[in-house]
């Protein structure tokens, strides 16, 4: 078997307790670690009496020291990336890394650990068959409003993570986007001690968070897109999206299907409508 070059190590989200044994077994084996912050790692990493070179790696330097790291894994070096919490490369710069490592041929595998969103969707009581992890949402207005413009229909249940100092603007454009009555749960200080879960609609947090002066990092997990009988369009607007999917070039067996997956109606009772123009 081809030697691992790179170990991918969750780190605990709060709780020092969650940082296994087999993490804390790679983290000492191999020869240098990739930390977002080596200050914050150093700590956890001491607390373990875990005493390894270090090297800084984040979104400003990833460039750069991503081709440090790069270099001294091709020399035959072995790698752990952390992050300063939860599972590196997701919604994190480690992903650059992963992919050269890969185009490089070199082997990476990861360790399973603590992950905020997929521990924040288990605890929210919503369905967690189909969801949509988004992360942090674009700072840009324009990419942010284009980004709702594509979630606010899309039947998955949605994730995204949120800063404090952000989280009533955010609650107020995802009332006025999804609508006042989604259900929400907003989950903060996921294994710490005052960790939350606030179960309720837009509306119903919005005028919450209004109130309180909100603290810790945030999970905001939204309800997906439920059609109702108020948004199945008439026969006469299918008829009109149907010359808009025409013009576009689509024939009628695949404008059917776009019409009926967008508006959650059955394919055939479209193209039935539409087959005699």
């Amino acid at each position: 078997m081809d030697r691992i070059s790179l170990y991918l190590v969750a780190t605990p989200i709060g709780n020092r307790n969650d940082f296994s044994p087999r993490a804390r077994e790679i983290l000492s084996s191999v020869d240098f670690i990739a930390a977002e912050d080596t200050r914050t790692s150093g700590i956890l990493l001491s607390a373990f009496d875990i005493h390894k070179p270090m090297i800084s790696y984040h979104d400003h330097n990833r460039r750069a020291h991503g081709e440090k790291i790069l270099a001294r894994l091709l020399a035959g070096e072995t790698c752990a990336l952390v992050s300063d919490a939860g599972m590196p490369a997701v919604s994190d710069p480690g992903a650059d890394l992963v992919a050269e490592c890969l185009d490089a041929g070199l082997k990476v595998s990861a360790i399973p650990g603590p992950c905020a969103f997929i521990t924040a969707l288990a605890m929210s009581g919503l369905p967690t068959r189909r969801f949509s992890f988004e992360g942090f949402l674009p700072t840009a207005n324009k990419e942010r409003r284009a980004l709702y413009e594509a979630l606010k229909i899309d039947p998955r249940t949605l994730i995204f993570y949120e800063a404090p100092h952000r989280l009533r603007d955010t609650l107020e454009e995802f009332c006025q986007v999804f609508g006042p009555d989604r259900r929400i749960s907003c989950v903060r200080e996921i294994s710490k001690i005052y960790e939350e879960c606030v179960r309720s609609t837009l509306e119903e947090a919005v005028a919450r968070f209004s109130q309180t002066d909100p603290r810790g990092e945030f999970v905001l997990v939204v309800e997906g897109y439920v059609p109702g009988e108020a948004d199945a369009p008439d026969s006469d607007r299918i008829l009109a999206l149907w010359k808009e999917k025409a013009a576009e070039g689509l024939g009628k067996s695949a404008a059917a299907k776009a019409i009926a997956k967008e508006y959650s109606l059955p394919k055939q009772e479209v193209y039935d409508l539409i087959k005699d123009l």
